[in-house]
Order: structure tokens, then sequence, then C-alpha cells
């Protein structure tokens, strides 16, 4: 087993670390134009952070956290999202003092203990914005944009934006006595998690993907019908905001997420059989659930590198190509080498791809892996071109060759 990676992760290499680069680049180029800045946490946090901040009813609290303890007699958690890691810091460095609101982001690790399948491992990258400081929905109308955007530049066309209210903690309160006399009549069909959620958290159970207790949820009262006036003005606005900006969404009842700390507006990015590809919402609470002393609001979203890949994939969808090798430097001689990797030097130097031999290979042999990894243009050095300061440059497409000067060579390439 030393060579085999653990189940529910993965190496990258080749391709799929290409594509991923090409994803995080675009992610970074427009988290550039929104004026988002990067933040990098540890990959471990105190236990309790997730227990208070994502909430010890969800399913990624209960069963999915790699939780350890330390040689200090210290509870540690692999964070299992981006999130709370986030909002520690924000309270932690006093970022409040700054100008609100605070745009982060972030490209991290995430660790879950799941059964692993198609777009989703125990270890997994997320994308992820957080917006502190703020109760406007015209937060939850950035991110959404931002998404909106990424998702076309990215070439995805079957994705669809579905939005919710879950409703502040007051009308939550009234939802959940609602919810729970009706969950009841049903109890016994419920699946046995579903039967503890009822007791503690009442909204987790219309998250549930147990298909008995998708049918029983299909006619159970939702957040939406509950809201307190300014909730139902909140969500109301958001909708105006997204038909100005000509973003299409539809109002989904089912979504409520599945962590703890959402509040008000709820959304998800899903294709057309149902699978999601994002989601994110408002958490007003979290950062007072972290930091009882502070009171102040939040949104954002997670995207998962994996999970686009899965998409792209899926759609067929080409992502920008890897810079191609302009040029192949073969050498003939050990004489001939220093002169052949100066000229290789020279033109790297100028961000353009180049190779050589490092293997000692025939030139027929060199000529062939040229070939082999695309090279457009080749040329060989050796002792004749040494004493004539001349090479033969080749057209690997037509064929074609015109010889100059080696010290010119440098400049075909520019």
């Amino acid at each position: 087993m030393i060579t085999q990676a653990p189940r529910g992760t993965q190496d990258w290499y080749g391709d799929n670390m290409h594509k991923r680069t090409v994803i995080e680049k675009l992610c970074r180029e427009l988290a550039a134009a929104y004026h988002i800045k990067e933040i990098i946490t540890p990959v471990f946090e105190h236990t309790v952070l997730f227990q208070r901040g994502v909430g010890e009813t969800t399913d990624v609290v209960q069963k999915e956290m790699y939780t350890f303890t330390d040689r200090g007699d210290r509870s540690i958690t692999l964070k299992p999202e981006g999130t709370a890691g986030a909002i520690r810091a924000y309270l932690e460095h006093n970022m409040y003092a700054d100008s609100a609101p605070t745009k982060l982001f972030y490209v991290s690790p995430a660790f879950r203990y799941e059964k692993p399948q198609s777009g989703r491992f125990r270890q997994h990258y997320q994308f992820g914005i957080e917006i502190i400081g703020s109760k406007s929905p015209m937060v939850e109308v950035e991110l959404i944009s931002f998404l909106t955007q990424l998702i076309e530049r990215l070439g995805l066309k079957d994705v669809k934006l579905h939005i919710n209210s879950i409703g502040c903690a007051d009308c939550r309160k009234t939802y959940n006595e609602v919810l729970l006399g009706y969950l009841k009549q049903h109890e016994e069909n419920l699946c046995p998690t579903c039967r503890e959620r009822m007791k503690k958290n009442p909204l987790r159970v219309i998250d549930c993907k147990v298909n008995t207790c998708k049918e029983i949820v299909k006619n159970a009262p939702r957040t939406i019908e509950y809201l307190d006036e300014e909730c139902k003005e909140h969500f109301e606005q958001l909708q105006e905001l997204l038909k100005a900006l000509d973003i299409p969404f539809v109002i989904d009842t089912g979504i409520v997420r599945g962590l703890d700390y959402y509040t008000k507006t709820v959304f998800e990015f899903v294709d057309s059989q149902g699978f999601t590809l994002c989601g994110g919402g408002r958490y007003d609470n979290l950062v007072h659930e972290i930091d009882e002393k502070q009171d102040i609001p939040s949104a954002g979203f997670g995207i998962g590198i994996e999970r686009i890949l899965y998409f792209l994939e899926k759609e067929g969808a080409e992502l920008e190509k890897e810079p191609p090798v302009q040029l192949y430097v073969g050498v003939l001689g050990d004489e001939a080498r220093a002169r052949a990797y100066q000229l290789v030097n020279e033109i790297r130097s100028r961000g353009i791809v180049v190779e050589t031999d490092y293997m000692d290979r025939s030139v027929k042999a060199q000529m062939k892996y040229a070939n082999k990894i695309g090279a457009k243009y080749t040329v060989i050095i050796g002792e004749d071109e040494l004493e004539n300061n001349k090479a033969r440059v080749k057209n690997m497409e037509d064929g074609q060759q015109q010889e100059m000067p080696l010290d010119k060579i440098a400049g075909l390439f520019v």
C-alpha cells in the first residue's frame, strides 16, 4: 500500500494539474477585478471552531471531520471547509477595524471523511469568497455575479442558479415549530438520522438525500412561507437586483444548505440533472457564534476544484491549452552542449517554452522526441554548427528549413 494514495485522495499531475492551474488562474483574475484579497489560513484549527461555527447538528461535524488530539492534549481538526477559518482570522487580526466590507478569497484544501464519489474526495480543494460587514442583498448579488462570470469563462452551459431564503433566527423559530409538527406526523417513516435531526435541528430534514425522507418533505411547509417582513424584503430586493443584471434564477424552496450557519439567502448553481456545482449564501450570525462580543453580518460561497473538473468533463468544455514547445534544441557531441544550452536559456528568459536533450540520445531519437512533445521548430547544434557559427532551424509542420547564424536564432522567438 506504500505506493498507493489513501482512499478518497488523488495526485495532481499532467493534464489535470494543468486544468487546475487554469481554473485557479481564472478565479484569481476575477477576484482581482472584484477587488477581493487572498487569505491563507492553516489546514487545521481548534475543533471547537467548527463545532461552534459549522454546527454540532451537521453531518460535517457529527460524521465527517478528521479530528485528533495533539501532543499538547488539544483537540485539533483538519478544516472541513474554508469559511470558519477565514472568519476566525478576520476576528483574530481585527480586520473589522478596517473599512467595511472586508472581501476575502481563498484556495484551500478541505478534509471530510465521507464516501468517495464522482467529483467528491476526502481531501479536496475549494475556492471560496467571504464578504464580511454588510447586510445588503448587494453582497449576495456580488457573489452570484462572480460565479456567473466564472461559469461563463469556464465554458459551462448546463448550470442554473437556484435561490431560496431560510429566514433569520426569529422567523426560523416559528417555522421550526410548524415543520416539527408536520414531521411528527411522518416520524415513523423517516430515516434514523432524520428522526434525530427532528429533535435538534428540524430544518436539516429538508436536506436529507434518503428517498423516503425526500418524498415526505415534498409536502412539508417551506421557510419562504414564514419569513418576517425584513427577511421577505431582503429576498425580494435580491430578486430585483438579479433581474436587473439579467441573471436568470429559479426559486427553489428545497435548498437549505448543509451547514447550520446560514441565514436568509441560500443559493446553489445546479445542472439539469440536479447535480450541484457550488453553493453559498448569507450567514449573519456566524461571527457572533465564533466571538460573542461581535455581531457582524457576512456571506460567501465555496466551489470545489474537483467539482469544476467533473462538470467540465461532463459537458466536454475545453480550457485554455498549455503553451506549446516553440523550439527543441538538439545536441550533437559534448562540445556543443554548453552553446546549445546558452541558446535554450536565452529564449526561456523571454517566457518562451524551449526543450533540449538531457538523455544523451542520438540525433534521430532527439527528433523523434521533439515530434512527440509537439515542438514547432527544431535546431541541431554540433561540431560543424559551432565551427561555422550557423545552424538550420526546421519548421516541424511543413518541413522547411532556414540556415542562420547561431546568435540570430533567439531573435525568431520574440
